[in-house]
């Protein structure tokens, strides 16, 4: 067996095992609560938000800003099409169902997460025109991240890789615009 087959055989059996822990947890309300706004956030309403507030009130920088932001977001949603198409991995919703969630999944495929892709990408590159609110879109980046795997919609392996690549998109956007 090849020494690639072997890494990839852990990251998933540790996925697995996290899927059927966090499928058998129930969390509490609140936790809930929050995991299905941030999940709807990332579907691009908190991000049009962001954007708005920027264009109103983000001073001589708001041009560059915005279009590091909205570039960002639009290879990080051609990207994590092309690597699903390529990948083709199933859910961990469509393997065993969740206690708790009763979200649809927006698409097929798993890997990698587009939802923490987008938001990673979109917050590091206004995170560099703005630093002063980076703990804000860190917050919302991270709870879009963690209620990805919270709700059953990925594994911990998905949303690592699609929050790497697009943090990696957000500095090239940033350094594209600036």
């Amino acid at each position: 067996m090849a020494i690639h087959e072997l890494v990839l055989g852990y990251v998933a059996a540790g996925d697995h095992r996290l899927m059927r822990r966090v499928n058998r947890w129930t969390p509490p309300f609140w936790l809930r609560r929050w995991m299905v706004l941030a999940t709807r956030g990332g579907d691009g309403w908190l991000w049009y938000a962001a954007g708005l507030a920027v264009l109103l009130f983000g001073g001589p920088e708001r041009y560059a800003a915005l279009e590091a932001g909205a570039t960002a977001a639009a290879v990080s949603i051609v990207v994590f099409e092309c690597v699903k198409r390529l990948a083709c991995r199933r859910r961990p919703c469509d393997i065993e169902p969740h206690c708790w969630a009763e979200l649809l999944p927006p698409d097929r495929f798993s890997f990698p997460s587009g939802h923490s892709m987008t938001a990673c990408a979109v917050a590091v590159a206004l995170m560099q025109f703005y630093p002063a609110f980076s703990p804000v879109l860190i917050f919302c980046a991270a709870s879009i991240a963690a209620s990805r795997i919270l709700l059953g919609m990925h594994f911990l392996s998905d949303v690592a890789a699609g929050s790497s690549l697009g943090v990696a998109l957000g500095y090239a956007a940033f350094a594209l615009f600036h």
